[in-house]
């Protein structure tokens, strides 16, 4: 499937390259493989798809869609026997820096339903009492946003690679660790105790000093409404907005509902997967 567009920018201040292949192996060959995919971007200001396109090493049918978060999606059938697959991401992309700010994406839902948590974002006490640090700060909603991104960066430690294994929020802040999704669901259910409405980015970002490495997985970060502004990026793994070292693929209320890949299969045994993710300025 290859998806390409015409920029609209007329100065890109950065051209990414993104490489993200997922290997599943099965220990006894399957039935039937069903994948749901959102492994790819849509274009808005700041953020443009010049090329992107995703193979399957095996015969395979893709049907694209969009969810309900208006997230572009790709359902994958594979009839049996499998006995592994192997998804290849390639794609170009310009983008600007926005200061983390979101505008011209596709708006399915009001903010007010992203203030509502789920079992991966509910807050324990420790949670609550960490927006509670914010909440009375001086300042505006703008000012106390940043303020919890820079608490869940210090309090948390960031362990690159670690898998997502379904732990929530609770878990990981009480743990003080965890990967960028972990340090997002924190962040995502402080601010919602503040009255924020917040949600969950899956997407890439580039870091300079590592582009030619493979990375176990994609990156996330989150995003929180802000009176007057809108929508605007927060990622506590780095403390910092989204710029233009960023690609933004997927929203949801957490992890689950914007997974670069998920899905099911009919047959025993077990599987092994295997992710590697890699962004630079070259090809």
């Amino acid at each position: 499937m290859t998806v390409r567009s015409e920029s609209s920018s007329a100065s890109p201040d950065m051209r990414l390259f993104v490489h993200h292949r997922t290997d599943y192996r099965f220990s006894e060959p399957q039935d039937r493989v069903v994948q749901l995919l959102r492994l790819v971007p849509a274009s808005h200001i700041g953020q443009n798809v010049v090329d992107w396109r995703i193979d399957v090493d095996c015969n395979a049918r893709l049907r694209l869609g969009r969810d309900g978060f208006g997230n572009e999606t790709a359902m994958l059938y594979i009839d049996g026997p499998v006995h592994a697959v192997s998804l290849a991401v390639m794609g170009e992309v310009l983008t600007q820096d926005q200061a983390g700010m979101v505008a011209g994406a596709a708006e399915t839902l009001p903010p007010v339903l992203y203030i509502r948590a789920t079992p991966l974002t509910a807050a324990s006490e420790p949670i609550r009492a960490l927006a509670a640090e914010v909440e009375g700060a001086d300042g505006t909603s703008l000012d106390r946003a940043h303020r919890l991104m820079a608490l869940v960066h210090r309090r948390m430690r960031f362990v690159p690679g670690r898998r997502i294994d379904g732990r929530n929020a609770a878990t990981a802040y009480a743990e003080g660790e965890g990967n960028a999704a972990d340090l997002a669901h924190v962040l995502i259910a402080a601010a919602r105790r503040l009255g924020l409405p917040a949600r969950y980015v899956s997407g890439h970002v580039l870091r300079p000093a590592h582009q030619h490495e493979w990375h176990e997985a994609a990156h996330a970060w989150a995003e929180l409404h802000i009176a007057d502004f809108g929508w605007i990026g927060f990622d506590p793994t780095a403390d910092r907005c989204p710029d233009d070292h960023y690609v933004r693929v997927a929203i949801g209320l957490d992890h689950r509902d914007a997974a670069p890949v998920s899905g099911t299969r009919t047959g025993g045994g077990s599987e092994v997967l295997d992710v590697g993710v890699r962004v630079g300025i070259e090809g």
